[in-house]
């Protein structure tokens, strides 16, 4: 469940589960304790713990990423994402399809070396990161709600280019209905392995990735336009 913080930031506070404590897992487990949100790391390598700072304040679980126990030990049935982040492509892709289709966690996203499958992984709707590109802020950039997922800007500062979650409600939306309903531009559309370039009629598809123009001040306002069911016309 989405939850604001004190203040009245904009950023909500989720929990996430990140398997694999390796140099991306730490790496994004720490970043994500320290805005705040609720972190679950699982590794079968007790040692693996010692890359957290002593300060970490997430949950570390000694296992293996697709065991249904140390899923539920890591609080996998209130996470908002699921990170799969170990060296291994076949336990991350296990582990990911489990968290989405056992658990149901929407977002989820996994590490692969092996970037000549990715096609294959985009079929099963787990989207992933190849190795030769892997950085913690792209998989940061995947699994974050709201506004963290902004991928240019003009130099003004007043339009951005951002790649929002989308709920699954949406699809079947006329692009056109979905543009002026928020006052967007979609500029194109990921769709498993391809791109493409919208019309007006253009149906929205589950799990498509749309990359659209925004005005800035109102990231906040659309993203969570798109996290809800369309409005209905009455």
């Amino acid at each position: 469940m989405l939850r604001r913080p004190p203040g009245g930031s904009t950023v909500f506070l989720v929990h996430f589960v990140i398997m694999g404590c390796g140099r991306v897992g730490a790496t994004m487990a720490t970043r994500l304790d320290r805005m705040g949100h609720s972190v679950s790391v699982i590794d079968r390598s007790s040692e693996a713990f010692r890359r957290l700072p002593q300060d970490f304040s997430g949950r570390k679980v000694k296992g293996i990423g697709f065991d249904r126990d140390a899923l539920e030990q890591a609080g996998i049935d209130e996470a908002y994402a699921f990170a799969a982040v170990s060296n291994g492509d076949n336990s991350n892709i296990v582990s990911a399809r489990v968290a989405r289709e056992t658990f149901g966690v929407e977002h989820v996203v996994a590490r692969i070396y092996d970037s000549r499958r990715a096609d294959v992984y985009e079929r099963l709707g787990i989207p992933t990161v190849a190795t030769v590109r892997q950085t913690a802020e792209q998989m940061m950039r995947r699994i974050l709600p709201e506004g963290f997922a902004r991928l240019a800007e003009d130099p003004s500062g007043t339009i951005a280019l951002i790649q929002p979650d989308i709920a699954q409600a949406w699809a079947g939306t006329r692009i056109a209905a979905l543009e002026e309903a928020l006052g967007v531009r979609v500029a194109w559309i990921s769709r498993r392995s391809t791109a493409l370039l919208p019309g007006p009629k253009t149906l929205i598809q589950h799990q498509d990735r749309l990359h659209m123009a925004v005005p800035t001040e109102r990231i906040g306002q659309v993203q969570r336009a798109l996290s809800r069911p369309p409005a209905q016309e009455e």
